[in-house]
């Protein structure tokens, strides 16, 4: 068991998610940061179906009921065991009584805290994630929570190299999105007007990311009915704003999707704070194939 003595600004369980329940309209969900997510669970030993603790801007403290393996991954913050620094990336023996604290991450929004055998709570519909749109999963997580942790497969081993790669841009560079084609992107006067740097709206979360920049213009004065949406669609509503939406998305949406982000793209939007400044890109012709 690990409780939360301070969940910090929020932090919620994940795992991979409840893909292909669209059709009766729930959201696949999941870890927003894939990629730091997948090596957490490597470090650990954990199938990538195991659950994870998404830490939203640091601040998180626990205590270790026994003995547990554990690694930090994602936007790097100062961490502590008892008071001892202890280093991100890699994996970490704690004994029963320990404390593990986070600080604030110098850049970079959501860390993610991996324990070997995973967060062994209820599964809902296949998944132990929360969807903070639809209210599925788990609460957030409060102080006082007592998290139960699974069996790790004794035949899986941690032992391996880590994914690495994170952060992808240097200190004060932008994070480069590439985008794909999306449905409408005919929709949009001039496609190429959506490359280029915008800002991160403070209007962001888990379900979508505000862009602010200059107004995009839209063809005609058409109106849309909702289809389908999927992670990392690019919507363009009638401000001109384009909206990028993330793990809790809704499934349909009814403003025209001009493009879609890559995947890698989606794990460094994921890391973008408000106020960050992020440069969209059409990804070449060979990366849309």
């Amino acid at each position: 068991m690990i409780e939360i003595l301070r969940p910090g600004p929020l932090a919620l369980v994940e795992d991979a998610g409840r893909p292909g329940l669209a059709a009766v309209g729930v959201s696949a969900s999941g870890v927003f940061d894939r990629g730091a997510f997948a090596e957490g669970a490597r470090l650990v030993g954990n199938d990538i179906g195991c659950a994870s603790i998404e830490i939203t801007l640091g601040g998180m403290a626990a205590r270790m009921d026994r003995d547990h393996r554990v690694a930090l991954t994602g936007a790097e913050c100062p961490a502590s065991v008892n008071g001892t620094a202890v280093s991100w990336g890699v994996p970490i023996e704690l004994a029963a009584g320990d404390e593990l604290r986070l600080g604030l991450p110098s850049r970079g929004l959501r860390s993610y805290l991996s324990v070997a055998g995973g967060i062994d709570v209820p599964p809902v519909l296949g998944s132990r994630s929360t969807d903070l749109l639809s209210g599925l999963g788990p609460a957030r997580l409060r102080a006082g929570d007592v998290l139960p942790v699974g069996v790790l497969d004794p035949a899986r081993d941690a032992s391996g190299p880590t994914l690495g790669g994170w952060p992808p841009a240097a200190p004060g560079s932008p994070a480069v999105l590439d985008l794909l084609p999306g449905p409408r992107t005919d929709w949009l006067s001039d496609p190429a007007l959506l490359a280029g740097e915008w800002q991160v709206s403070p209007e962001s979360n888990r379900v979508g990311v505000r862009l602010t920049g200059p107004a995009l213009a839209r063809t005609g004065e058409r109106e849309l009915p909702s289809e389908p949406l999927v992670r990392g669609a690019v919507q363009v509503p009638p401000s001109g704003q384009p909206v990028v939406f993330g793990p809790d998305h809704p499934t349909t949406g009814g403003y025209p999707v001009v493009a879609v982000l890559t995947e890698a793209s989606i794990d460094r939007l994921a890391q973008c704070r408000p106020g960050d400044t992020v440069r969209l890109a059409w990804a070449p012709p060979a990366d849309v194939a």
